[in-house]
Parts: structure tokens; sequence; C-alpha cells
């Protein structure tokens, strides 16, 4: 029988969709099942985006379109980055992709040749490590525990890049933890960028308009204009507007890169469907009113999560201030029982959690911190308070 591609091997599926897929299958057999697993926003975009989706149905071309996106996309794609400080920037220097994940892919393939370093702070989000391991990248993994609370430290970042890796992938807000770099912790480690030309710089920060308690949002290029010729931004629909399933990233940086990111989706996809297309630029020129209702909204469930995960004794967790996630260190809890059944580490504790108590969370060891998992509190607004409940519940019957 002929072979698979060795690159198969390294490829893994999501462990986020796999709690998610094992809650909906409990509460397809009947159970009474609260999710705090998958990172969904679980609000809909405004009337506006539906509209141009139709309007676009009958102006229908049936074309093909732009590789790189549309020029209306782009442009407003533009406009909506010049909102939080990063100007400068020409449709040149813009791609889209079918998502972030799609869009940090092709970089990884434009940028990483086999054997290649990639570097990123631990936790991370699952699919770092995943598509790092499909192009064959060697990986540099920086520890930030609950010690530090969960942030790289510019004395880190200097030794890993005096390693001479070809990438820094960096996340902010951060995605599992929440947490958010200051403009002073953002500056540190641009200075230490700085002193490192050779490697490429491309920053996570889908979650950019999701900050809290007005700590705003900061980018390397804020700090250092002269590193734009090596940072690239990432953003996409998915968490500001609702609309994770629309499937619209965004790249911004050195005109090289848009133009290698372009040709690989001229490999991979052609182009964004139209009606996609329509809705994504309704989303970023349209009314913001809910982007930022449900931030304060997040922001409120924040201290609603907060005060329970301080109210139980031995979990240890950093508050976060954007994104919608808490990641409380358990590992206090490990080598506790539940109903007679040991806890030996954090996927026994989810397991234990989901099946007795009904709440889906993700294991830490799916982002690399095997001490914690991962809350994400964008369920319905009801169900929160009574899925915190059951979290108490469940560590006081633990012994």
């Amino acid at each position: 029988m002929p072979q698979f591609a060795a690159r198969i091997g390294r490829a893994k599926p999501s462990a986020i969709m796999a709690v998610a897929e094992k809650a909906k299958r409990l509460k397809a057999e009947g159970h009474d099942i609260i999710s705090f697993s998958i990172g969904v926003p679980n609000f809909l975009p405004g009337e506006h985006v539906y509209a141009a989706v139709r309007e676009a149905l009958t102006k229908d071309s049936g074309q093909y379109g732009s590789n790189r996106g549309s020029d209306a996309l782009l442009d407003a794609f533009i406009e909506h980055m010049a909102q939080v400080g990063l100007t400068g920037y020409g449709r040149v220097n813009c791609a889209t992709g079918i998502g972030a994940k799609h869009v940090i892919y092709n970089l990884a393939e434009a940028l990483l040749d086999e054997g290649d370093t990639i570097a990123f702070a631990v936790p991370y989000w699952t699919s770092y490590l995943d598509i790092a391991d499909i192009v064959g990248a060697r990986i540099d993994l920086l520890p930030c525990p609950p010690e530090q609370h969960y942030k790289l430290t510019p004395a880190q970042l200097d030794a890993a890049l005096a390693k001479k890796p070809k990438v820094f992938l960096f996340n902010n807000p951060n995605n599992p933890t929440g947490m958010v770099y200051t403009r002073a912790e953002i500056d540190a480690l641009a200075d230490v960028i700085a002193k490192y030309p050779d490697t490429w710089v491309i920053t996570d920060d889908i979650y950019n308009r999701m900050v809290f308690d007005g700590i705003g949002y900061h980018n390397f290029v804020h700090s250092r204009p002269e590193l734009r010729d090596r940072v690239i931004f990432i953003d996409s629909l998915s968490k500001t507007y609702g609309m994770p399933g629309w499937r619209v990233g965004f790249m911004a940086g050195p005109e090289s890169v848009a133009a290698a990111v372009t040709t690989m989706n001229s490999n991979h996809i052609t182009n964004l469907p139209e009606m996609v297309v329509a809705a994504a630029i309704a989303a970023l020129d349209g009314p913001q009113a809910i982007p930022a209702a449900k931030c304060a909204e997040f922001q409120a469930k924040r201290d609603q999560v907060m005060a329970v995960m301080d109210s139980i004794p031995g979990i240890v967790c950093p508050k976060p201030q954007g994104a919608f996630y808490v990641f409380p260190d358990v590992s206090a809890y490990f080598g506790k029982s539940h109903d007679g059944k040991k806890i030996a580490n954090d996927i026994d504790l989810c397991n234990a959690l989901l099946e007795s108590k009904g709440v889906a969370c993700v294991p830490g060891s799916a982002f690399g911190e095997p001490r914690a998992l991962r809350i994400s509190y964008t369920c319905p607004t009801p169900q929160l308070a009574p899925g915190l409940e059951r979290f108490r519940e469940f560590f006081a019957e633990l012994n």
C-alpha cells in the first residue's frame, strides 16, 4: 500500500475540539452540560453584515476574486488597524486568508524551511505547535509559568533571540491565559527584538479589541517603528465581530511578506468567497457598538469568574485583562480523588469535572502547561453562574 507523507504523522487533531466534541456527545445523550471549553464568542454580528451579504448575492459575478483580497476589503482592514494606532500600511503590505490560522500557516510555509527555528512562549495556542511541526520547524518553547503571570520577560526573550531563531511568534492578548502586555512591557520586549535583526516577528493579536481595565492594546511597532520591516501583524473577524465561522483573517507587514502570502493563497485557496468579503467589509466599516458592548460584557464576566477562582483554596489564577479566558493552576489538587477516582493530572481532572458536574474545560497540557486548565467564559450569561457553582462544588468534593 502507498505510504502517507511524513508530515501527516506530525499533524494532530485539535485538543480543544476533542473536548468540545465529547461535551456535545454527552449533551446529545441527555446530560446537562455547560461548556467552558471552546473559544467561540457566542454572539452574532449586526444586521448590517447580513444585509451586505444579501446585497452581494444579488450582484454575484461568479468570477474569481483577488488572491490578496479585494481592494475594498484591504482598505477596510487598513482603516481598522489605524484605529489602534497601526498606520502607514498600504494594500501592498496586506493579505487575507481563510481565518487567522490559515494566515499563520501560510506564513510558516513562506518563512520557515525545514529545520529552521520558531520560538514562542508557553502557554501557547495549540495550533502554533502543530503548524510548526507540520512544516518541520524546530521549536524553542519559552516557559512562562503562573509565578510570572504567564508573561515573557525581556531576559527570556534575549536568551531566545540570541540563538537566532528564524521566527519569533508572539500572542497578545493571549490565548489561553487572557494576559495582556502593558505598554512598558511591550517597550522592554521591543528593545530586545531591535538587537536581533535576523528574526521575523509575528504578532498574533486577534483579541486586540478585547482589552480590559483601560490598559489598552500595544504592538512592538508602537514602541519601535523601525521594527515594521520585520513585524507581521495578524488580525481576524472571528473574536471581535462574533464571526468565527465566516473565516476571514488578515496580515499586515513588509511588502515582501504580504506578496509571499498572496502567492501561497494563489496555490491554496485562490480567493475568499465574494459573499464573505461583503460580510467582512460591512463588519469592519459598519457600526462598532456590538463589539464595544461585548468587550464590556466579557470584562464583567471575567470579574465573575475571578471571584470564584480566588475563592477556591489552592487555585492560583493570575488575573487576565483581555480575550475571554482564565487559566487557573489547579495542580494543588493533583493526587486527590473524586468519587473514588484519583486525579493524577489535568486530563483526569477535566474528565472528572465533565463526567460528574457536566462542566467542560480544556486541559492545560493542550497549551503546554499541564498544571492548569482553560476556562472560556463566552457561554450564555445565564449559564455562567451555575457553571461556576458546579466548578466550585467539584473542588470542594476532592479529598
